[in-house]
């Protein structure tokens, strides 16, 4: 008999992970368990998975991998369930949460049935939802953070990276308090700032409405994120609780220090402040995929001519390039206007900007 791998909710990384094991392992057996009938039905037409089932514990003992790729809180209740159903020996069992220790701690009672669980983050996302989006090089040379148990073999946790190697992923592998120390900082409390920036833009915008006009380039840009689920992320901050109460001291601390600089004119400290972290950003890693999804943007400079728009997209179709979104950002009589194409992968954009170059398009990426 064939292996058999058992994907527990069919949203955009449970479809996605579902195609990059069948790529790398057709012989096995795919299937898949959502809440919504409509995606196990989806999943199916669309040769996501090979079975669905309604009952995900009936098929529990006959998986040799378990992929949970649900939201935390439903991931935790899944585990806890887990521990009354009977398995098949050495079967591994992975997650895709975001915060790791609450799981990692559930997942680790499933070890006295003989389960080898092993907590799993991969670092990548779409502008596009559900299992209509799942695309198998979704996770392409992003990250995959595994966070094994002390009692972990390191060969489980290799064989897990063989089911998964279909990804093209670049695997780390951190203990659940480091993650979520480490992922707390670069995604959990950006995605916080992001979105109470838009609370306060909306306050200010209900009494002034140009405001909302004056936010429609670069603020919703560096907003973007707070576009997110909201009971993802709720389910995030619960679950990262200690570790974000400390980073919001932290960051409240830094903002005093910000405000007592103007209270003081501290022209030089001010420059510093500023200095220091251009020095920093600028040293960060270009073009590489991280804690928050890349925004794989291209910038280019059209005539205000009838159109232009389809002649772009027109020239990218023919390349078979796709786009994943397209915006005007300004069109004004008689001067160049801006498009901003956001494409799928790093490379669909590189290819893209030579191919509109080639057409005597204007492009630039922004760093």
């Amino acid at each position: 008999m064939g292996k058999r791998v058992l994907i527990i909710g069919l949203g955009l990384i449970g479809g996605s992970l579902a195609l990059t094991i069948k790529k790398e392992h057709p012989d096995c057996e795919i299937v898949g368990f959502d809440l919504d009938e409509k995606a196990r039905q989806l999943a199916l037409s669309l040769q996501v998975i090979d079975r669905q089932t309604d009952d995900y514990k009936k098929e529990v003992a006959s998986a040799h991998l378990i992929v949970v790729a649900t939201p935390v809180q439903s991931a935790v209740s899944i585990l806890s369930e887990f521990q009354h159903l009977t398995f098949q020996e050495n079967c591994i069992v992975t997650d895709v949460g975001s915060t790791k220790k609450t799981i990692v701690d559930q997942g680790r009672l499933l070890e006295a049935a003989g389960v080898h669980f092993i907590g799993g983050h991969p670092m990548a996302g779409s502008h596009k939802s559900g299992v209509t989006g799942a695309n198998e090089r979704l996770f392409e040379n992003a990250y995959y953070l595994l966070t094994p148990s002390k009692e972990t073999s390191a060969s489980k946790v290799i064989q897990l990276q063989n089911w998964l190697r279909g990804t093209g992923a670049k695997f780390i592998e951190l203990n659940p308090d480091e993650h979520d120390h480490f992922v707390g900082m670069v995604s959990h409390l950006p995605h916080i700032i992001a979105s109470l920036l838009v609370h306060q833009t909306g306050k200010l915008g209900q009494e002034f409405p140009v405001v909302s006009q004056l936010a429609a380039g670069g603020f919703r840009d560096i907003t973007r994120i707070a576009s997110a689920s909201p009971s993802m992320w709720r389910d995030i901050l619960l679950n990262n609780k200690s570790t974000l109460l400390e980073m919001l001291a932290d960051w409240n601390s830094g903002m005093k220090q910000v405000e007592e600089m103007l209270k003081q004119e501290n022209g030089e400290a001010i420059y510093e402040f500023f200095h220091e972290a251009k020095l920093l950003r600028d040293d960060l890693p270009v073009g590489k995929k991280g804690a928050l999804m890349p925004f794989n943007d291209l910038y280019v400079d059209v005539p205000d001519h009838p159109g232009v728009i389809s002649d772009v997209t027109g020239i990218l179709a023919n390349e078979n390039i796709s786009i994943t979104n397209i915006q005007i950002l300004e069109t004004r009589e008689d001067i160049m206007g801006v498009l901003r194409l956001t494409f799928r992968s790093k490379e669909d954009l590189t290819i893209g900007k030579g191919v509109l170059e080639d057409h005597m398009y204007d492009t630039y990426v922004t760093p």
